[in-house]
């Protein structure tokens, strides 16, 4: 008898496949679920090699055209960003792919899902959490916290001894002595050799981007137009070249940022279990946008509404961070952030060159900028005596504050 169906996320690689052959081994029906979100994979071997094993279907999902628009969109209004550095690329596309592995679980009429992320790290937070908003009654096997499992598998050699005895299809050494994760959004680096945060990234461990010591001697100049704070289009200005549907759009500032490379940090981060780890990340095109955004943001957005937005954007990339975007919570910030992009339109042009982003001027027909009030050649609808009464006003507190500290002094 059947034990039931699961729905797995599964990826074709070491993990995911041993734990498609010990589900069946438990009495599982397996449906193995494969999510395109751009990342480089040979999807019809990972499709043959999930039937090979025992998989009862094989679904493998297009979603990169709604991993951006549902989900980097609004993580690009936000100006989404963790501890300052980490644009987020993991933990944005896994409210995407757990989405539609609980729409194929109700689909198929299967009880449980499944998941190869391990004990320790955020994945099984953010994977869990959606499953659990979007399909309530479903059950989760999450195998590397099953006592069974990670007491028998207690590292890669286990995992490979384990492949060789079921015939399970790997490669005789590991691609690389770390831990990757792709997507059109970025590529993480972690674990093996970086585990030491004082070790250096090896000079080949980047895929996404050029070493910008290697990098083209001429700068790529784009212009990237804005409405409600989302791009529509970009052009690069030298070459006449545009993009102006979402997916090709990020896939080309992926492209210039690579060439140029930009995007790569190696950070401490905390994670959400309640562990600092070690993490590589590049994220090109995410990282031109987070600039240009911020810039056109600015130029067209009140300065006090900005600055009840900056504190939403920190709010909503913990929340990113930690998994809850189906909650109501962070569905209530990302309304509160679109509503605060209405006016955020217009044009931006900026250098692309030697691993960094320069801002070389913008547009907007919404601007808030006010050239004859600003300027220093032009007196303007101003009056300079106003200033006297604004600064008297504003020291009347530190005139105080400044007051009781002396007489505090003469106390002592």
């Amino acid at each position: 008898m059947s034990e039931g169906t699961v729905v797995l996320a599964y990826s074709g690689g070491l993990d995911t496949s041993c734990i498609l052959v010990w589900l069946r081994e438990q009495g599982y029906d397996v449906i193995a679920y494969l999510a395109n979100i751009g990342q480089e994979e040979d999807f019809d071997a990972a499709r043959l090699k999930a039937e090979k094993l025992g998989a009862k279907k094989v679904f493998i999902e297009d979603l990169r055209v709604e991993f951006v628009e549902e989900f980097i969109w609004p993580s690009v209004q936000a100006n989404a960003i963790y501890e300052d550095r980490y644009l987020l690329g993991t933990s944005v596309a896994r409210p995407c792919i757990a989405r539609r592995q609980v729409q194929i679980a109700q689909r198929e009429g299967a009880q449980y899902v499944s998941h190869g992320a391990t004990g320790k790290g955020n994945d099984q937070v953010r994977f869990e959490l959606t499953c659990y908003a979007l399909f309530p009654e479903v059950k989760i096997i999450s195998p590397w916290r099953i006592p069974e499992f990670f007491n028998r598998f207690r590292g890669r050699k286990d995992l490979m001894e384990y492949a060789q005895e079921h015939k399970i299809p790997v490669p005789v050494t590991p691609k690389a002595p770390w831990s990757m994760d792709a997507n059109l959004m970025h590529i993480s680096y972690e674990s093996g050799i970086l585990e030491n945060p004082k070790t250096h990234a090896p000079v080949d461990l980047y895929l996404m981007t050029k070493n910008p010591e290697d990098s083209p001697n001429t700068p790529d100049v784009l212009e990237i137009e804005f409405v409600k704070g989302v791009p529509i289009k970009v052009t690069n200005v030298k070459e006449g070249k545009a993009k102006d549907s979402p997916l090709e759009i990020f896939s080309y500032l992926n492209e210039i940022g690579g060439k140029h490379g930009v995007g790569r940090i190696d950070i401490v981060e905390n994670r959400f279990i309640g562990m600092k780890s070690r993490g590589i990340y590049e994220t090109p095109g995410g990282t031109i946008l987070y600039q240009a955004h911020l810039d056109i943001e600015t130029f067209t957005m009140d300065k006090e509404v900005r600055r009840i937005k900056q504190g939403l954007g920190i709010t909503f990339s913990e929340l990113l961070y930690n998994g809850f975007w189906f909650s109501p919570e962070c569905a209530f910030v990302r309304d509160c952030i679109a509503k605060s992009q209405e006016n955020v339109e217009g044009k931006v042009q900026l250098s692309v060159f030697k691993g960094q982003v320069y801002m070389l001027g913008r547009e907007s027909p919404k601007s808030l900028y006010n050239e004859e009030l600003v300027s220093m050649d032009v007196q303007g609808d101003y009056d300079p005596c106003d200033a006297s009464g604004f600064i008297k006003i504003n020291a009347v507190r530190l005139r105080e504050y400044h007051r009781l500290q002396g007489l505090s002094g003469s106390k002592k």
